[in-house]
């Protein structure tokens, strides 16, 4: 079996760059150990949501995917407040005054995946190989040849990593990662609130981690809290109805009462700085390439970035006849680590200097938000980067 590109991973970052490929007349298939989750009859709530970027909404637009979302459980994001931790500094940012739509929109975790696999269930040129799991990776100058649980062999001319935080593939490659644990456990979970969101979404700078409350259909909303480990075990063991009321209060009451409708989740946070995105027939994408604090909640659309330039390059360059070829892999590493490492770089000094303790940093951080809301080309600078 004879591919031009194999993803492993099945993820939304994997499966986006299929499907944005999906008419290029390329021999593409897809690895993923486990099936996809059927959308549930019961219209239930997925606790994990996504705040897209416009930019990100246009590139999954142009794959075919964004159509196939249920416009009910999409919720656009005309504002965003963000809050110090001095009941004072405040910074906002406004779709109008960026002169886009929206900032984002905020959608389901499987909401998303559904769609995409979907897209790929009808694309002629896309095997999907799941549920499916790879034992060995060879490299040859030509192509990597993958070999299956089953005993199925595969050849591809580039195979992409997509497979995670704790990618075997980027492992095996020999590609080193360097991490570091923030302490931090994302907790989160959906509400109903007593007061209309407006489309604004709220984040609070807090000395006990950083909360964001995302807006959803209806009166309801996504509730981020990157908490210390300690606090996010004490918010996952509360009853619900504690729970509600201890973010609302955290909240300042910004929406009125609230009521917790999807069980809270938590997830570890960790920063993770890939040595290469590359090597020779293999390119590194997601979370498999870059972990970043969700502070910013860009971890999403830094990964289809990455999808949406491997797309581009790999259909600028096809002519070559080679998706592997070295030179195409080069500029996709050169193209996206100023964005990754910038990405990575902000997030990672907001979450130190929102984490310190130290009575200096913590006067210059609220003064830095409030100079930075009184200064619009600053603003709206910082914007152009989150909408791409």
């Amino acid at each position: 079996m004879k591919f031009d590109i194999v993803v492993i991973g099945g993820g939304l970052v994997g499966a986006s760059l299929l499907a944005a490929l999906k008419n290029s007349g390329l021999r593409l298939a897809l690895i993923e150990a486990r099936s996809p989750v059927p959308l549930p009859e019961d219209e239930s709530w997925d606790a994990r949501v996504y705040a897209i970027s416009p930019g990100s909404v246009a590139f999954l637009q142009a794959a075919g995917v964004w159509q196939r979302m249920d416009a009910a459980r999409v919720t656009p994001v005309h504002e965003m407040r963000v809050h110090g931790d001095d009941n004072a500094a405040r910074i906002d940012f406004s779709a109008y005054e960026s002169g886009v739509p929206e900032l984002a929109c905020i959608i389901e975790n499987r909401q998303l995946q559904h769609a995409v696999w979907a897209e790929l269930a009808q694309a002629e040129n896309v095997q999907l190989l799941c549920p499916a799991q790879y034992v060995s990776l060879d490299w040859h100058e030509s192509h990597v040849e993958l070999t299956l649980s089953d005993g199925t062999v595969l050849q591809t001319a580039l195979l992409v990593g997509a497979d995670g935080v704790n990618s075997r593939v980027r492992e095996q490659a020999g590609i080193g990662a360097s991490r570091h644990s923030y302490g931090q456990t994302g907790v989160v979970a959906n509400f109903e609130v007593e007061r209309p969101h407006h489309h604004i979404a709220y984040q609070w700078f807090r000395r006990d981690g950083i909360l964001a409350l995302l807006p959803l259909p209806g009166k309801r909303v996504s509730m981020v809290w990157s908490a210390h480990t300690a606090l996010a075990n004490e918010l996952l063991d509360l009853p619900a109805e504690m729970l509600s009321d201890r973010v609302a209060r955290a909240a300042g009451h910004e929406l009125g009462e609230m009521q917790l409708v999807t069980p809270p989740a938590g997830f570890p946070l960790n920063f993770i700085e890939v040595k290469s995105l590359i090597k020779p027939r293999l390119a590194l994408m997601g979370d498999a390439a870059h972990g970043i604090h969700p502070l910013a909640g860009q971890g999403v659309n830094l990964g289809l970035r990455d999808a949406r330039e491997l797309a581009t390059l790999v259909q600028r360059f096809g002519e070559m006849g080679d998706c592997g070829e070295f030179t195409l892999l080069r500029c996709y590493e050169r193209n996206r680590r100023e964005d990754i490492l910038a990405m990575g770089w902000v997030t990672d000094r907001l979450q130190k200097l929102f984490g310190s303790e130290d009575a200096a940093i913590l006067r210059i951080r609220n003064l830095g938000l409030g100079i930075t809301n009184r200064l619009p080309l600053l603003k709206n600078r910082l914007m152009r980067h989150a909408l791409s």
